[in-house]
């Protein structure tokens, strides 16, 4: 008996490390696309409107969909069914980019979307796998460990397209993107292989957590609602990195060539982060979002009321906290409040919820960044304190129920 419990956690360690590196060339693959794939669209003839909304949609798409993948996981138990689809689908849509003709962009753009469907096929499958391992070893340090793993690929990727750009030259921009998409087929197939591997070696990880002593149907308790609440105001208020380089751009903060860079910087500081608050969420649980959310607040203020380089790099500092912990403990918190034999369901629930108020809140922080930079910073910073709101009222739900 006491092997056995030495080798479980270690084994349920060693799957949460394999998805972790799994997520890490994959992020490798998709964001380091998402580095160059606007302008890439616009080199193939999309206009800068048709590139908004095909945005728009893949987002719609790759969060709202996770509302019926997660059903679908909990009803037929085929997790790794739906990983291994989603992943093939969404990293190999990326080097298929390279094959788009000029003036292609209708191709290009029905890729992109793709590739979003891809992930909300997988997610909330692969984050029910993870938090049956991270069950074992700490559910903060659990999801923490992966996505310090996933935003390391997500720093490595845009800074080895930037390499491969440097090299090659942008005399003939097409050619040298048509270049990176090309090459980001080598994480592609890694991670397809990685995580077929993962499945063979590891076909049950629903065996790393306790089964409950009665399967409960999923309900919309009063400490999930507050969650959502929460989750969802963080999110509304939390402006997409696409709204901060355009805002470096307009203001000449920075060199145009290192906007990229920028991106890779944030990532480097949501990977530190997410180790960092997924460990104190084990150790003071819901209040370690709390504090990560306090912290991130006023990002806005920092980036979008200066144009001052250090100024803004502090605000991306700031940014890139808020992304990591809530990237790391919100899962590691839901994991908590949703019961085994729903969690997919749940995972897909809180992820759409989450996305459609990210589509909703980018939509007005854009709009109000034209109209004036101080009401995008307003409303950022009071949706994300009112946030904290809400997490307190979720602790404090919690713990009325446990008595």
């Amino acid at each position: 008996m006491r092997e056995r419990k030495f080798s479980v956690p270690s084994g349920a360690m060693t799957f949460i490390l394999l998805m972790g590196i799994v997520s890490l060339f994959s992020d490798m693959t998709h964001e380091g696309a998402r580095s160059i794939l606007g302008e890439y669209l616009n080199l193939t003839g999309a206009s800068a409107a048709t590139i908004g909304f095909v945005s728009g949609v893949g987002e719609l798409c790759g969060y709202s969909l996770r509302l019926l993948s997660g059903f679908l996981a909990d009803k037929s138990r085929r997790y790794w069914t739906l990983v291994i689809f989603g992943y093939t689908l969404q990293v190999l849509a990326i080097p298929a980019l390279a094959l788009v003709p000029e003036n292609g962009w209708i191709l290009a753009c029905g890729l992109v979307i793709l590739e979003r469907i891809g992930k909300a096929v997988k997610k909330p499958a692969k984050n029910t796998l993870v938090s049956f391992a991270a069950s074992e070893v700490g559910t903060g340090k659990g999801f923490a460990y992966q996505e310090f793993l996933d935003q390391l690929g997500a720093f490595l990727g845009p800074v080895i397209l930037f390499v491969i750009t440097l090299i090659k030259g942008t005399g003939e921009l097409f050619s040298a993107y048509r270049l990176c998409f090309a090459a980001l087929g080598i994480p592609a197939a890694v991670t397809v292989a990685l995580v077929l591997f993962a499945q063979r070696k590891y076909p049950h990880p629903e065996v790393f957590e306790k089964d409950e002593e009665e399967q409960t149907e999923f309900r919309f308790r009063p400490a999930f609602v507050l969650y959502m609440a929460a989750i969802c105001l963080f999110a509304f208020g939390f402006a997409d990195f696409t709204l901060i380089t355009l805002h470096a751009a307009r203001t000449h903060a920075f060199p145009t060539a290192t906007l990229s860079l920028l991106y890779a910087g944030a990532m480097a500081v949501d990977a530190f982060a997410a180790l960092f608050f997924g460990w104190l969420f084990d150790k003071i649980g819901l209040r370690a979002l709390i504090l990560s959310t306090l912290c991130s607040a006023f990002f806005a203020a920092f980036i979008f009321l200066s144009a001052n380089p250090w100024s803004m790099a502090f605000g991306i500092f700031l940014w890139g906290i808020g992304m990591g912990a809530q990237e790391s403990i919100m899962k590691a918190a839901a994991s908590k409040i949703i019961p085994k034999s729903m969690r997919s369901t749940g995972f897909g629930i809180f992820e759409t919820g989450f996305g459609i108020a990210w589509f909703l809140g980018s939509w007005l922080l854009g709009a109000l960044y034209d109209i004036a930079p101080l009401y995008l910073a307003a409303v950022s910073a009071a949706a994300q304190l009112l946030a904290v709101v809400f997490y307190l009222l979720c602790i404090r739900q919690s713990a009325a129920m446990k008595q």
